[in-house]
């Protein structure tokens, strides 16, 4: 599995160091806020969790790995959650705390934090919205700020769904408008609702029933009804200017070549009784987010449970079809279940499969389970996406510096106005690129290397020199705040002797040695 990843070398002034694996938790005091739904709840559901991928992995004969470390899991589920490494202060509380729920406590924080719905917004944002030309230049800000206090007040996904499909108003009034004016033909989101709330991915009956199942065209077109009745006003291109209305008539100029006339028809299911002056986007999301819906909670469930391992029970995770059974169907059906009954709550589900062993095994292949990439059997390592990376950069080397050309640059493209954005850019990864994939290439690692942002030691050497008083508790500090654990006795000893050779300006050779761990393959993967 490690074959296919392209690690990035470390160096500083000639010193080659290749870093070992990570480990993980965090710990601390008490959190004040109690969770969302009984912490006896999800923790029922993440021991069925255990259950069912143990069965599996036991029928199969396949080795689970032991329990991550402490640093291991810290790192990992705070990059899952609130999408950002921890700082050296939150990893040395956390390794060195004793208390034995910390693991459980983290995850209730972590999930409280402002950042997990930044993270999550930063997610569903790049799902929402089409990568064409003209959704390039549309402002999308109102939808990063209403996705993110809408995840942040874990409101519940059905109301969520359903506020965003039917989205009326201009952006400045529903930020949820946004997803319209950047999907402004029927057939873009057709495509879109299907795969993304119903699991589907049934673009492929637009022109011809689906060569590989049994969507047929007619499938496609009836639940593209629903949205022929959408208008949209103004120019999108112009702030202020733009807005989403649902009248009698739609707008007729958007659909594309080919369109099939049928009646409004609920994906394999019924033709609902609709009245022609009544807005049709209501009917339709009441019948996709019930919970009888059978595919609602499951394209949810599947989607987060990929998001979480980097593999979706059903995968990829927008391709549910007889054909592309889930790998542990059972699971898939109980977790749908307490999904729909729990409300549809999102954070509920989210620490469910965070308390499990399952989402807490090491990454490292134990016994026989080296090859098993699909029943769970050990951590699936991940690249950080570009959001954590440039998020956790700014944690440790301090903020970027103001793109040049900011205003030219908003001027062709509203959304790369920012340094964030225009790094994000940089790094972005193919569109069907599988979340285990190591994506980036010479050019993000060049930049990685060269960047004179990353070459000037920053924050978190300051912090180190203000901190510490000897050159190992230094050293320490940088790897707690870069990789969230300690570094072994032959890193420590390598590293303290490079910054002794720099003589009396200590600061240059801990500045070596942080260009060393954020340039090394540990920091750029989530294990």
């Amino acid at each position: 599995m490690y074959a296919a990843w392209k690690p990035l070398w470390m160096g500083a002034l000639g010193v080659l160091i290749t870093l070992g694996i990570l480990n993980g938790t965090w710990g601390g005091e008490e959190p004040e806020k109690a969770p969302t739904r009984p912490l006896v709840s999800a923790g029922e559901i993440a021991a069925m969790i255990d259950r069912h991928i143990a069965a599996t992995l036991r029928e199969e004969k396949i080795d689970p790995s032991p329990r991550c470390s402490d640093a291991e899991f810290l790192r990992r589920v705070s990059l899952d959650l609130a999408g950002v490494i921890p700082t050296a202060e939150v990893a040395r509380t956390f390794l060195d705390s004793q208390v034995p729920t910390k693991r459980a406590r983290l995850i209730d924080e972590l999930l409280g934090d402002p950042r997990y719905g930044q993270h999550m917004a930063d997610i569903w944002q790049a799902l929402l919205l089409p990568k064409t030309s003209d959704s390039r230049r549309i402002r999308i800000e109102p939808l990063t700020e209403w996705l993110r206090a809408s995840f942040n007040e874990n409101k519940p996904w059905d109301r969520m769904v359903a506020e965003l499909l039917t989205a009326t108003g201009t952006p400045e009034e529903n930020g949820a408008a946004v997803y319209w004016l950047a999907n402004p033909r029927v057939d873009l989101v057709t495509g879109s609702v299907s795969r993304l709330f119903l699991g589907v991915q049934l673009q492929c009956a637009q022109c011809h029933n689906h060569p590989f199942t049994d969507w047929k065209q007619d499938d496609y077109w009836g639940l593209a009804q629903f949205f022929m009745k959408v208008r949209l006003e103004g120019n999108p291109r112009q702030n202020g200017t733009a807005g989403v209305t649902e009248g009698e008539r739609g707008r007729r100029g958007m659909l594309p070549e080919g369109v099939k006339q049928v009646p409004p028809r609920f994906f394999l299911g019924e033709q609902p009784t609709l009245a022609r002056s009544e807005p049709y986007r209501p009917v339709f999301t009441q019948w996709l987010t019930a919970k009888e819906n059978p595919f609602f909670a499951k394209a949810m469930v599947n989607r987060l449970w990929g998001q979480l391992f980097g593999r979706g029970l059903v995968h990829p995770v927008d391709d549910m079809q007889p054909d592309n059974p889930a790998s542990h169907p059972e699971l898939l059906e109980e977790l749908a279940a307490y999904f729909a009954d729990s409300g549809f709550d999102v954070k509920g589900l989210i620490r469910a499969i965070c308390l499990s062993e399952t989402y807490q095994r090491s990454s490292k292949p134990h016994g026989n389970n080296a090859d098993d990439a699909i029943l769970y059997s050990h951590r699936i390592v991940k690249p950080l996406s570009p959001e954590q990376l440039f998020d956790s950069l700014q944690l440790v080397v301090g903020p970027a510096t103001p793109p040049q050309n900011s205003n030219r640059q908003a001027a062709k493209n509203p959304n790369q106005a920012n340094a964030r954005a225009q790094f994000v850019a940089f790094f972005e990864a193919d569109e069907s690129a599988d979340p285990a994939e190591y994506q980036a290439g010479i050019p993000q690692a060049l930049r990685l290397m060269n960047s004179p942002q990353l070459n000037r030691g920053g924050v978190l050497v300051e912090e180190a020199l203000r901190q510490h008083s000897t050159t190992e508790a230094r050293i320490e500090h940088l790897f707690l705040g870069t990789l969230s654990r300690r570094p072994t006795e032959a890193e420590l000893q390598r590293f303290r002797d490079h910054v002794r050779r720099s003589g009396s300006n200590e600061r240059n050779g801990l500045s070596d040695v942080l260009w060393v761990l954020i340039n090394s393959s540990e920091f750029v993967l989530n294990r």
